[in-house]
């Protein structure tokens, strides 16, 4: 099954009507636009000329049969394919550097294998998805913007090879995704990665009975929490206390003695400081759950 990218969707919401259905198991394919609908093809297009009414596209949202209110959604990431190139931005009020930015520039990083080419530095692709969720449990959320759906994450694991699960809060979850980058660093400092339009393969599976602190991914070594809140303290807090109850939930350890370990094994990274609400990230080796 493929979904165009035709297909795409400003805000995540209950209300959205689903364009494609498919069973647990299926496999899906999603076309999907940059974040700025495939409109900065050049380094003379600048970002005041892009529509932010349009910007952040998602593809969908998918009905995924026999998802029900509690259920948990497994989405495996099985292949991201690129387009030939992607534009970065930087401009006066944008990115951590808002204040010191002069004017706009645009840069296009044109993809050559695994390197891409750009500012005369060749530079690896780290292929992912900046915008992956299912609808919220309350009410409409820009797809702009990350929280306990999913959403805008920006999170540099969610790569070719991982499993991430994410919340049903309504019958049959109706997921979507976009957003994609070519690479882009931890933090999204200046608002962008390296924005470039692609599609996705993923597989999906219902889950049922089973309790995780979503959104949650699963990689060949290791178990990251996930938290998008209004600051990076509350979002931090927020992952480290989710990843300390799994512990005390799949182990022996005393939530004291999970603690102890986050601080002796565990990882907190920032994923983006640049959307409406930070997110953040905990991360730790799957021995520890042994």
């Amino acid at each position: 099954m493929r979904i165009s990218k035709e297909h795409a969707i400003y805000e995540m919401s209950k209300e959205n009507k689903a364009v494609a259905r498919c069973q647990s198991g299926d496999t899906v394919i999603f076309e999907t636009c940059d974040c700025f609908h495939d409109t900065v093809k050049s380094e003379t297009d600048v970002v005041s000329s892009v529509d932010f009414d349009r910007v952040n596209p998602a593809t969908g949202p998918l009905y995924i049969e026999d998802a029900e209110v509690g259920d948990l959604l497994k989405v495996d990431i099985l292949s991201i394919k690129l387009d030939v190139q992607g534009a970065v931005v930087a401009a006066p009020g944008l990115g951590r550097l808002a204040n010191l930015i002069e004017k706009e520039q645009t840069v296009i990083g044109k993809i050559s294998g695994d390197t891409i080419k750009a500012l005369n530095r060749e530079i690896p692709v780290n292929k992912m998805i900046g915008v992956i969720g299912t609808t919220p449990k309350d009410e409409a959320v820009s797809t702009g913007t990350p929280h306990d759906h999913g959403g805008n994450m920006d999170c540099i694991e969610i790569r070719e090879g991982i499993s991430l699960y994410l919340p049903v809060n309504a019958e049959g979850a109706l997921l979507a995704m976009g957003d994609l980058h070519a690479c882009m660093g931890d933090g999204e400092v200046m608002g962008s990665g390296l924005e470039i339009a692609g599609e996705v393969e993923v597989r999906v599976e219902v889950v049922k009975d089973k309790k995780l602190p979503t959104p949650f991914i699963e990689t060949e070594d290791k178990v990251i929490t996930l938290a998008s809140r209004e600051t990076m303290e509350e979002a931090g807090d927020l992952v480290i206390r989710n990843m300390a109850q799994l512990l005390t939930e799949k182990t022996a350890l005393s939530l004291e003695e999970a603690g102890i370990l986050l601080s002796m094994a565990g990882n907190l990274k920032v994923c983006q400081v640049v959307n409406p609400n930070k997110t953040m990230r905990m991360e730790l080796d799957k021995k520890y759950f042994d």
